[in-house]
């Protein structure tokens, strides 16, 4: 390897609107901690959310290091970690639980609430090195991948995670139709899971023609861009009257929501995957849809270190195409550059190379 340095590139946010890339000092670990040089790392809509409005876990005035979908290399190795070695590819899961409540002994780690996560609490992956501290290396967030997969495929695990969790809430089964509502990289990975599922008819919508344009690579059945044609119309033509067995919301709209209970067909399943933003999270539903129509109404977010780790072989064996998902590259250096084109809405996914 090469010679170990003392100061990395890094991209500090600030405060609301505020990041720069800045020279920093390489974390320093102990003997239980390892770290790691990052090969990629993926812009999320979480970290753009950050950017534009702050979060919770962040106070103010505190300057931290985002980025939680990421992969690299293991530099250096705590004495007495145990399982890992200097050179070792691997992808890192960014959540991490308490350990002691309900839902980590579930194996639930995201729905902890107590959690940390890389890039929100703890310092991410924007940079050219990140500390893995003990509590995510004896969790099992560390996963080893193979040579043949490139760092930036990997980089888009934690979201196909997201998604996997999504899909295992509403069981799709061969031969079911599917609408998935968004088609950002979200969407074309929900769309690349239910096709795995075995669904006859996949529908796909947005409002924007360019992401429509960009998605069909994942060979949708049908896509409906919604600026111009009625999505309630188009899934019931599509589905002779009877609506989509398996719904996902892959996006921010309060009225998809409530439509989405109107497009379903009896016994389907709706997966509110995509959050609302605050002023807009009160929605009003007919219930009465729900009751007699049986449907199932589930929300997803995040995923646990299992459906990680199952994204990562999905990824490795190609049955699911992340690279196709990766629109633009950026270095550390042009951080905001990158965050600017991230928010354009212009592709999908913008990945920070090392």
């Amino acid at each position: 390897m090469p010679e170990k340095k003392r100061v990395m590139k890094a991209a500090i946010f600030s405060g609301i609107g505020k990041i720069e890339c800045r020279e920093v000092p390489i974390p320093e670990i102990n003997e239980r901690e390892i770290l790691l040089r990052v090969g990629a790392a993926s812009i999320c809509g979480t970290d753009l959310r950050i950017f534009k409005n702050g979060h919770f876990k962040i106070k103010e005035g505190q300057e931290i290091i985002l980025g939680h979908e990421f992969s690299g290399t293991i530099w250096e190795v705590g004495s007495k970690v145990k399982g890992f070695e200097e050179g070792m590819r691997v992808g890192v899961a960014p959540n991490i639980g308490c350990g002691k409540c309900r839902y980590c002994r579930m194996g639930k780690i995201h729905l902890c609430r107590d959690y940390d996560a890389f890039g929100i609490s703890i310092n991410g992956a924007f940079a050219e090195y990140v500390k893995i501290d003990e509590r995510a290396i004896y969790q099992g967030n560390i996963i080893r991948i193979n040579d043949e997969t490139s760092f930036d495929e990997i980089a888009l695990a934690e979201p196909l995670s997201c998604c996997y969790n999504g899909y295992e809430s509403v069981g799709t089964k061969p031969g079911e139709t599917v609408l998935i509502v968004g088609a950002g990289p979200i969407g074309a990975l929900h769309l690349q899971l239910q096709r795995l599922a075995g669904a006859r008819l996949v529908m796909i919508a947005d409002l924007s023609s360019e992401r429509l344009r960009i998605v069909e690579r994942f060979n949708p059945d049908i896509t409906i861009d919604t600026s111009k044609e009625d999505l309630y119309e188009n899934v019931m033509n599509y589905t002779d009257g009877i609506g989509a067995d398996v719904i996902i919301t892959a996006c921010t709209a309060p009225e998809i929501q409530q439509l989405s209970l109107k497009m379903a067909a009896r016994l389907g399943r709706i997966n509110f995957f995509g959050g609302l933003p605050k002023g807009k999270d009160e929605v009003l539903l007919n219930t009465n849809i729900i009751h007699y129509n049986g449907l199932i109404v589930t929300g997803t977010t995040g995923a646990s270190v299992s459906q990680y780790e199952k994204s990562i072989k999905l990824i490795e064996s190609k049955k699911v195409v992340t690279k196709a998902l990766i629109t633009r590259r950026f270095k550390v250096e042009q951080i905001k550059d990158a965050f600017e084109y991230a928010g354009s809405g212009e592709g999908l996914k913008t990945v920070i190379e090392f």
